[in-house]
């Protein structure tokens, strides 16, 4: 990156906010390596795309020379993060985040460069803080404060419990950042609450506050909830590559567009000359594979990828699929909704009699697999590619 200018221009792309951006281009202008923090609390054994967005960003800070500071919340893992949640959460126990944990080693140097990142666990320096230092760091922030945020907010306003360890969080997670003396740190749009906390943690104990960078929260493959391994509206980095590509071939033309500026390498001028050439009628389609080959060659190989594309092509094409498949959205009142309701209010069968009947023939498929069970339920935060008979096609997201 020739100048300055540039490196933050790059830094911007994708990003929400930038608290302070001048104080950001000032480190940029130093010359020195910045310390660039990011934590992840060890909650579930597998990272998913979301979670790339994050990653992808301490990427482009790696090749602009700085260092990352990958940071496992192994201890904050076992409190809980209370963001965004209306009860409290249960903690992790201590087996399940140490084998989380180890999981997390593995897969992000599929993303970042090792010679450049530092993998920290909290625990490190929680655990050598005795009782009286705990309780002079949970002085430095006021119960005030910490209603400010705004999931505390609303739930001590509905009379909803809010356990004291809950404040806990966001005064340790500001405390990693003392620790490490972080001169950035990264995190979504709802960690933006605890990323504050930690400028504030850092000007009490006599450190620059480091740069506050939040991102988007990338929705899933139904377009709407964040993705999610819970709401099975995800795309795991260590899928295999056919399910990959197919996952990612089923978003929506819309929701394509936010994937390439959150996931992709290219250049965002690439990516527009892209929407150009959707704008004046070139298949959404086609850009797609262009998406989907890049994903699965950054997690498997181009080999893979270019094996994947061809799989893809050989179920759906030569099997007759139409190029412009109907779309809908359907809810599911609890979480889930029988094949044969779905087939009905998709409009692929009259009726949820037809339905069972089709199925029974063998002549109901879901992303070209054929369904042979009558009693299949589908889970909600889920799209695909549902198929009756040889002509009846529908895309549907069940939310």
């Amino acid at each position: 990156m020739s100048t300055v200018t540039e490196a933050l221009e790059l830094l911007k792309r994708g990003t929400e906010e930038i608290l302070v951006e001048a104080e950001l281009l000032d480190k940029l202008k130093s010359g020195r390596p910045l310390r660039v923090k990011a934590g992840f609390d060890p909650t579930a054994p597998d990272l998913h795309l979301g979670h790339t967005v994050l990653i992808n960003k301490l990427r482009q800070f790696q090749e602009l020379g700085h260092e990352v500071l990958f940071l496992i919340g192994d201890f904050t893992g076992m409190i809980g993060d209370p963001t965004g949640k209306s009860a409290t959460r249960p903690p992790l126990t201590r087996s399940d985040v140490i084998e989380n944990a180890r999981t997390y080693e593995q897969q992000i140097f599929k993303i970042l460069e090792p010679e450049n990142t530092l993998v920290m666990f909290n625990s490190s320096w929680m655990n050598e803080m005795d009782p009286v230092e705990l309780i002079q760091l949970a002085a430095k922030y006021t119960v005030a404060r910490m209603l400010e945020r705004d999931d505390f907010s609303k739930r001590y306003k509905a009379g909803q419990p809010i356990a004291i360890h809950e404040f806990l969080y966001p005064l340790i997670q500001g405390y990693d950042s003392v620790a490490l003396k972080a001169d950035v740190e990264l995190g979504g749009t709802d960690q933006k609450f605890n990323l504050l906390v930690g400028r504030e943690l850092q000007k009490h104990y006599g450190q620059t506050p480091q740069t506050v960078i939040t991102l988007p929260i990338l929705e899933g493959l139904d377009g709407v909830q964040k993705m999610s391994k819970s709401l099975n509206n995800y795309i795991g980095i260590n899928e295999a590559p056919d399910e990959m590509f197919g996952k990612i071939m089923s978003i929506s033309d819309d929701l394509m567009w936010r994937y390439f500026e959150l996931l992709s390498f290219r250049p965002m001028s690439e990516i527009e000359k892209f929407r150009q050439e959707v704008a004046e009628g070139k298949n959404p389609r086609d850009i797609k594979f262009l998406l989907a080959e890049e994903i699965v060659t950054r997690f498997h190989s181009q080999a893979e990828a270019s094996n994947a594309r061809e799989t893809f092509i050989a179920r759906f094409q030569k099997g007759a699929m139409p190029e412009d498949i109907p779309e809908k959205n359907l809810s599911a009142a609890d979480g889930k909704l029988a094949i044969a309701n779905l087939l009905k209010e998709a409009g692929l069968t009259s009726s949820t009699s037809e339905a069972l009947r089709m199925i029974r023939q063998g002549a109901v498929k879901i992303d070209g697999e054929k369904v042979s069970d009558t009693k299949l339920e589908i889970k909600s935060g889920t799209t695909h590619v549902y198929q009756v008979g040889k002509r009846r096609f529908s895309r549907v997201t069940l939310n």
